[in-house]
């Protein structure tokens, strides 16, 4: 799943609130009910692991010059929440970069 969150910041800018706004991720994920680990693998581009729902979610966020670009691995068992996924996604994405 990818869903991309356009912007108007410096890439700088996006890190810095990614990063002090990285624990929100969780909150992403339907029913508030999930916990996530996070590291740098680079300047611009953050992985993550999600558990929710009995389930280890991986994905990364991509920081590019006009957009921030989730990707969530889903299992096949959580395809059915792919969609409230993407909404949450796109929603508190933006919320996350203001």
């Amino acid at each position: 799943m990818r869903v991309a969150v356009p912007h108007s910041l410096s890439k700088e800018e996006v890190r810095r609130r990614l990063d002090s706004k990285q624990d929100s991720i969780a909150n992403f994920v339907p029913g508030g009910m999930a916990d996530i680990e996070t590291e740098w693998a680079s300047e611009d581009r953050m992985l993550m692991t999600i558990r929710a729902m009995g389930q280890a979610l991986t994905g990364n966020v991509d920081i590019e010059d006009s957009e921030v670009v989730f990707t969530i691995d889903l299992p096949p068992a959580l395809s059915f929440v792919e969609p409230m996924i993407q909404g949450a996604l796109a929603d508190k994405g933006r919320k996350l970069l203001s």
